[in-house]
C-alpha cells in the first residue's frame, strides 16, 4: 500500500466507537439473533433496519442492521466532541484526497449531521455528533438478562500494512496500548484507542480491508457464561466459535460468535484503565502463545482466516488486498497451542507429559 501523508489540517476529535452498520441478508433472522437470544435492545426498525442499542446506552443506537444482498460492514462510526469537528473531518479527508461525503440529516436512524469517508485504508469510516437521545436503561433490572450486554467496546479491522495503519489511526489522535511484534520489530496487530480502555479498534494484519469482529462488553466474566448456557438450551452453540476464555493481549474474558451472516461478534469484560497520558504500552511477542488466550488453548483457524467484507460508499464490497508480508497465522499457528509459551523453551524443558511420555495410568 501506498504511504499515507499526514494531512496538516487537525483531524476530528473523536470520544469512542459508537455503532457499526452491518449489511445482512436475512434482517428477520439478524434481528432475531441480535434481539431475542443477545438480549439487545431494539430501539426502532422498519422494514428494511433495525436499531439496536446496549443496556447503558443513551444514544439512539449501538449496531445497526441493513438488509442487502451480500452480507457485510457498511460503516465504523465514531462519535466526536462537537458539530465543527464535522467540518475537520470533511478537511482531514479532502486533504489525502479521500471520498467524502455528507449528511445533514444522519445516514442511519437517530443520527444527525453526519461524515462518511472512505479512507486511505480502504475502511468505511463515519463521524456524527448530534444523535437522538433514548433511555438509558441501567436501572431497568426487570429487563436485564442473566448475559446483558451493556456498551459498544471496540472494533478489530483486517488490513495487509498494519504499520501504515497504525500511522493513519495515531495521525487521527489514536493511541497503541497494545501491540505485538517480532525480534525484528515487525507490528503483526496493534490495539488503539480514544476512550479510556484497551481500544475502540485494532488493527490486524492479514488480507483486507475487512472487518474482524465487533464487541460488546459485558459487567462480569458470569454473563459469559451465561450466553454460552443460552445458546447451549437453544441448540446454538453452533454460533460459538472460540472461547469462552481469557485475552492475554488486554487482560479480558472473551467469548467469540457468529452471527446468522457469519459476521463476527466478540463479547468482552475485565479490560484495564488506559487514560494516564504515560500509560505504558504493552508489547507481545509473536511467539508467545499467551498473548491470545493466556491459558494457551488453541485458536481455530477460522479466527485468522474469516472476516467481513467491507464496503465503499456506494454500497459496493472493497476487494481484498492480500497481505505480501509473512502473515501472522503463517508465524503463529504453532504460538497459538501448539508451540511453547516461554521464549527459549526447547523441548527438553517441557513437561514430559507434553513430550508424549506418560501413558495412561502413568502419574506425573
Amino acid at each position: 500500500m501506498k504511504p499515507i501523508p499526514t494531512p496538516k489540517s487537525p483531524p476530528p476529535d473523536v470520544l469512542r466507537c459508537a455503532y457499526m452498520e452491518l449489511i445482512v441478508t436475512d434482517l428477520a433472522r439478524s434481528r432475531a439473533f441480535y434481539a431475542d437470544v443477545l438480549g439487545l435492545t431494539v430501539t426502532e426498525e422498519d422494514e428494511t433496519t433495525v436499531s439496536l442499542r446496549t443496556i447503558d446506552e443513551f444514544i439512539h443506537h449501538n449496531l445497526v442492521l441493513r438488509q442487502g444482498p451480500v452480507a457485510a460492514v457498511a460503516a465504523f462510526s465514531y462519535r466526536v466532541r462537537s458539530p465543527e469537528d464535522l467540518d475537520k473531518a470533511v478537511a482531514f479527508y479532502t486533504e489525502l484526497g479521500c471520498r467524502v461525503e455528507r449528511n445533514e440529516n444522519g445516514f442511519t436512524q437517530g443520527i444527525g449531521d453526519s461524515v462518511r469517508v472512505q479512507d486511505p485504508l480502504g475502511f468505511p469510516l463515519e463521524f456524527f455528533h448530534d444523535v437522538e437521545h433514548v433511555d438509558r436503561l441501567s436501572w431497568r433490572y426487570d429487563l436485564h438478562v442473566p448475559g446483558a450486554l451493556v456498551r459498544l467496546d471496540h472494533f478489530n479491522q483486517v488490513t495487509p500494512d498494519v504499520p501504515l495503519a497504525v500511522k493513519h489511526m495515531e495521525d487521527l489522535n489514536f493511541r497503541v496500548t497494545e501491540d505485538i511484534q517480532d525480534d525484528q520489530g515487525v507490528t503483526y496487530a496493534a490495539w488503539m484507542r480514544r476512550k479510556p480502555t484497551v481500544h475502540d479498534t485494532a488493527m490486524t494484519g492479514g488480507d483486507g480491508p475487512r472487518m474482524h469482529h465487533v464487541a460488546f462488553a459485558t459487567h462480569e466474566k458470569h454473563n459469559i457464561l451465561s450466553i454460552c448456557d443460552k445458546l447451549g438450551s437453544l441448540r446454538m452453540s453452533d454460533h460459538i466459535e472460540r472461547g469462552p476464555g481469557r485475552h492475554g493481549v488486554s487482560n479480558a474474558f472473551y467469548l467469540y460468535l457468529r452471527d446468522p451472516d457469519g459476521h463476527r461478534v466478540e463479547i468482552y469484560t475485565q479490560d484495564y484503565y488506559t487514560g494516564d497520558p504515560d500509560n505504558p504500552v504493552v508489547t507481545w511477542d509473536v511467539h508467545d502463545n499467551q498473548r491470545r488466550d493466556w491459558w494457551g488453548t488453541p485458536v481455530v483457524p477460522s479466527w485468522y482466516t474469516d472476516a467481513s467484507l467491507v464496503l465503499d460508499l456506494d454500497g459496493k464490497p472493497q476487494p481484498v488486498v492480500a497481505r505480501t508480508e509473512e502473515s501472522e497465522l503463517e508465524v503463529t499457528i504453532g504460538a497459538d497451542g501448539f508451540s511453547y509459551t516461554r521464549k527459549g523453551d526447547d523441548e527438553g524443558e517441557l513437561p514430559a507429559w507434553k513430550q508424549g511420555e506418560y501413558k495412561l495410568g502413568n502419574q506425573l
